[in-house]
């Protein structure tokens, strides 16, 4: 048999087109101007910057990590945030009996990447402080939201105000399943079937690096003038 044919009119032109049609759903949630917009990068910031934008909001990057299975990568055994919060799935641990000194050595290689990505992108500019602000959570989709539920989880002992998942498309489990974490959950989309967060946009070309430098940089300019 061949390869089934996934058959899915785009819903969005690219992530910054994304960005303004999330903007404009978020304008009735948000009540307030103490707003903290956090991308997940990489393609979570050209979404995050176009809010940022609406609402002349601070932004920033907010990374996370997954824990891979020794020698099944691909497959997360947990997740690493920025703050060095650490996310387990004691199910699959358990199930595959992967040993506590392998967990902490994915965990410590992923700290390591989280660390050279937040010297990268932030060029020196230190976190924002969410404590007692909105903060929206960004990124470009949502799959199974085991990412978008490590970084919620990570961010609630930092005590922001108010704390919003926003993606302009998603899985409605994964919807689901985040929202019991955070405050609220806004989503532009949740089409079923889902098929892959790509299948959703005509433009889902990978953002680089210099990108989320640049996209940074230019929020940053903006919101000090």
């Amino acid at each position: 048999m061949g390869a089934t044919q996934v058959s899915a009119e785009p819903l969005f032109h690219n992530r910054s087109d994304a960005g303004k049609v999330l903007a404009g759903l978020l304008t009735p949630v948000i009540e307030n101007r103490n707003v903290i917009v956090l991308a997940l990068p990489r393609g979570g910031v050209p979404v995050a910057f176009e809010i940022a934008q609406k609402f002349h909001a601070d932004l920033d990057v907010f990374l996370v990590r997954k824990i891979g299975v020794p020698g099944h990568e691909e497959l997360a055994m947990g997740a690493v945030a920025s703050g060095g919060v650490r996310v387990l799935n004691e199910s699959i641990i358990r199930d595959l009996r992967i040993p506590q000194a392998a967990i902490n050595i994915a965990t410590q290689r992923e700290e390591r990447e989280i660390a050279r990505q937040e010297r990268l992108y932030r060029d020196g500019r230190p976190p924002l402080n969410p404590a007692g602000r909105t903060v929206v959570l960004v990124d470009d989709g949502l799959a199974t939201g085991a990412t978008m539920l490590a970084a919620a989880r990570a961010l609630r002992p930092q005590k922001p105000g108010r704390l919003i998942v926003a993606v302009p498309v998603a899985a409605a489990q994964a919807c689901e399943e985040v929202r019991e974490h955070v405050d609220q959950v806004v989503c532009a989309a949740t089409p079923e079937p889902f098929y892959a967060v790509g299948v959703w946009y005509e433009d889902f070309s990978q953002v680089s690096d210099d990108e989320v430098r640049d996209l940074l940089e230019r929020a940053a300019h903006q919101h000090t003038q």
